[in-house]
């Protein structure tokens, strides 16, 4: 079965007790266990990551290019920062999808610049902690029809 990753970045780990205004009440453990039940009607594997160092992420998306057919990333705050991060995600030839739960482009204006829409083949914003089912949907699809984005 194809393996996806899931990679989130700093402060997801908070995810249900920072700025629930913004971010919602579910936590990371409930997003991961809706991939996972998501990921066996699809018949992939995920492997579901958070991290608040761009070190860690960065050796996870190197992981993808060895044994991932696809990745999905919510880089966070690295997303408007990393350059290393998009450095590593462009040496992954599967697809990537580029997740935020909230519409960035509705916050702060460095927020709505991001080094990882330069890579990812989709970007899904603004649809809270469903945007990663989502963004499971559009990987699998575009594994399944090995097509770009």
């Amino acid at each position: 079965m194809p393996l996806i990753f899931i990679l989130n970045g700093p402060n997801l780990n908070l995810l249900g007790k920072r700025q629930p205004d913004i971010y919602g009440h579910e936590t990371l453990a409930d997003v991961e266990l809706a991939c996972s039940r998501l990921a066996k009607t699809l018949n992939v594997d995920i492997r579901f990551h958070q991290s608040n160092r761009e070190y860690e992420l960065i050796d996870w998306i190197h992981e993808a290019r060895e044994s991932g057919a696809a990745i999905i990333i919510n880089a966070a705050a690295f997303t408007h920062t990393s350059l290393a991060i998009l450095d590593a995600l462009k040496a992954f030839e599967g697809p990537v999808m580029e997740v935020h739960i909230s519409n960035v482009h509705q916050r702060e204006a460095f927020r709505h610049h991001s080094y990882v829409a330069l890579r990812a083949d989709g970007v899904i914003a603004g649809m809270g902690t469903e945007g990663y089912q989502l963004a499971l949907r559009r990987a699998v699809s575009l594994i399944d029809n090995n097509t770009p984005g």
